[in-house]
Formats: structure tokens, C-alpha cells, sequence
């Protein structure tokens, strides 16, 4: 928290503290869910430009299940 609270100061603008703050709240809450924090942010990244917005609560760390493997073809 020391760290975070010296790298704050440089967050650039108070938006951008706010995202950064947005992004430090899923990560954490995904850690408590027992998830693994970075396959949960890769996963979710992916996919929600194309989930439907009334659905984001799909995507939550305590709601979100993993997207099924892709076969890709050779």
C-alpha cells in the first residue's frame, strides 16, 4: 500500500487515478474470489467488447466462469 500510495501521485489526472483504482479493485476482488487475478483480467478483456452490457454482472470475479477454450485451426 506504501508503494501504491507513492505511484498514485503520478496517476496523470484524477480520471486516470480513478481507472487505475477501478482496475486495483478487480484485481483484489478477484484474489478474494480465489481466482487467479491475471487469467481473470486476460479473460475478461477479451471478452467484453463483445458481451452484452446488460450482462456485464456476468463478468464480475464473485459471477465469472472462465470462456471455453478456442480450437484454433492448424
Amino acid at each position: 500500500m506504501a508503494v501504491g500510495r507513492k505511484n498514485y501521485l503520478f496517476a496523470g489526472s484524477e480520471r486516470g487515478a480513478e481507472r487505475a483504482a477501478a482496475f486495483y479493485t478487480l484485481i483484489e476482488s478477484a484474489k478474494l474470489n480465489g481466482l487467479d487475478s491475471e487469467a481473470y483480467l486476460r479473460d475478461v478483456l477479451t471478452r467484453i467488447a463483445d458481451h452484452p452490457a446488460k450482462r456485464l454482472a456476468d463478468l464480475l470475479p464473485w459471477n465469472w466462469t472462465p470462456a471455453p477454450p478456442v480450437a484454433h485451426a492448424a
